[in-house]
């Protein structure tokens, strides 16, 4: 028995190669970009530990609030590596 490895009809181009086929394509955001959706992620993360705070999910609430600092923390860091000039 013989077996054909066909490859895909659709392959991924670009740089995500491991995208599935047919989705939209990763942008590369610039450093300011990043940074802001960084900090978003750390207000949104500090929101849900409140909000599961509020309805005495203590579990919940401890993960989310203890999670929001990392996002600053990244947000700092790449601050730092990529020393972009300080906003206006």
């Amino acid at each position: 028995m013989f077996i054909a490895i066909a490859r895909p009809a659709v392959e991924p181009q670009g740089p995500d190669a491991v995208a599935v086929p047919g989705s939209p394509a990763i942008a590369e955001l610039p450093p300011r970009a990043l940074h802001a959706r960084l900090l978003e992620n750390a207000a949104l993360r500090r929101r849900r530990g409140l909000e599961r705070r509020r309805s005495n999910r203590m579990e919940d609430a401890d993960y989310w609030l203890n999670a929001a600092p990392v996002a600053v923390r990244k947000a700092s860091a790449l601050r730092e590596e990529k020393s972009f000039a300080p906003l206006p």
